[in-house]
């Protein structure tokens, strides 16, 4: 029998608006979606995010942050606020981010009930640079950290994992896994790209595993890397449940960094994933979108994502 995957997504997220020539904007979650939108992906359980839950969120940051991070949003629409140089609210962004961290769980929770095997969050805004006390590099909250978190709080497991291939290294994700003994997270990203963090000497617990690539780098050197550093940590860990932060801008024509990847490059990781996720966890995995710039380029890779997905 055919693994049925899950796409999850929600229109409000199209409402949190980043301004005129904002990378991180509402066409990136359309180009997502439109190369969803084919004949090829007929069998795919389409599914509307719930709002998160306070609790659930509260698995990585504080209320108090919380909190103060909604109080933020303007209330009128074409405002925007802006907590970074990079990072920017609007009167929509509170629901969508809720929505995106909703798509996490909710997708953990189907899969945990057996609705069906995978799923794929097509979300914005992303989450893994999202600290537990602060917003930066595009993200409010960590949909990555909240969702494996709410998989092993709601269903009662004990080692979870985030695996992020994204071309930048998810700095809020690594704080957590610093906090927590339990909560696995192995990172492959441009050593010379924002936000600077990510160090591979930096093992936390033994939970924490980053694999930097010099700036430039292609495939054969980005899949060794992934190989030989990313998959033994996670085998050791011998996860429950996965979660993909998975960011597409490592692809070469993506603008806001310089890997050269192909998009084979992250379907064979994709698969690679797959292959452990089967090993350790029943086939128990979510993915959520990260990064990609080129929208283009996003296009084919979530296209090509979900596809492995769905032979999974």
């Amino acid at each position: 029998m055919m693994p049925r995957t899950a796409l999850i997504t929600h229109p409000a997220m199209l409402r949190h608006d980043t301004g005129l020539g904002h990378p991180e904007s509402p066409d990136r979650l359309r180009a997502a979606l439109a190369a969803l939108d084919t004949p090829v992906f007929a069998e795919l359980v389409r599914f509307e995010a719930p709002l998160v839950s306070d609790e659930a969120v509260m698995l990585v940051h504080p209320r108090e942050f919380v909190d103060r991070l909604y109080s933020l949003a303007p209330k009128q629409e074409g405002m925007l606020v802006g907590i970074d140089a990079d990072t920017v609210m609007s009167a929509g962004s509170v629901e969508a981010m809720q929505r995106a961290a909703g798509a996490v769980t909710c997708a953990v929770d189907g899969v945990m009930a057996g609705l069906w095997t995978n799923a794929f969050c097509a979300v914005r805004p992303p989450g893994h640079h999202a600290e537990p006390d602060q917003a930066m590099g595009f993200c409010f909250l960590n949909n990555a950290a909240i969702g494996a978190l709410h998989a092993r709080h709601a269903h009662k497991l004990q080692r979870v994992a985030v695996i992020d291939f994204d071309v930048h290294h998810g700095n809020g994700s690594q704080t957590v896994a610093e906090a927590d003994p339990d909560f696995f997270y192995g990172s492959i990203h441009d050593a010379g790209a924002y936000p600077g963090t990510g160090f591979a000497h930096e093992t936390a617990h033994g939970n924490l595993v980053n694999a930097p690539v010099p700036s430039g780098s292609a495939g054969a050197a980005w899949r060794r890397a992934f190989e030989e550093k990313i998959m033994p940590a996670l085998e050791r860990f011998e996860p429950e449940f996965i979660v993909i932060s998975a960011g597409f801008d490592a692809h070469v024509l993506d603008p806001l960094a310089s890997l050269r990847l192909e998009t084979e490059d992250f379907d064979w990781a994709s698969r690679e994933i797959l292959t452990q996720a089967h090993r350790f966890c029943g086939g128990r995995l979510v993915s959520t979108l990260e990064g990609g710039y080129h929208l283009a380029a996003l296009g084919r890779c979530v296209s090509s994502h979900v596809n492995v997905l769905m032979r999974g």
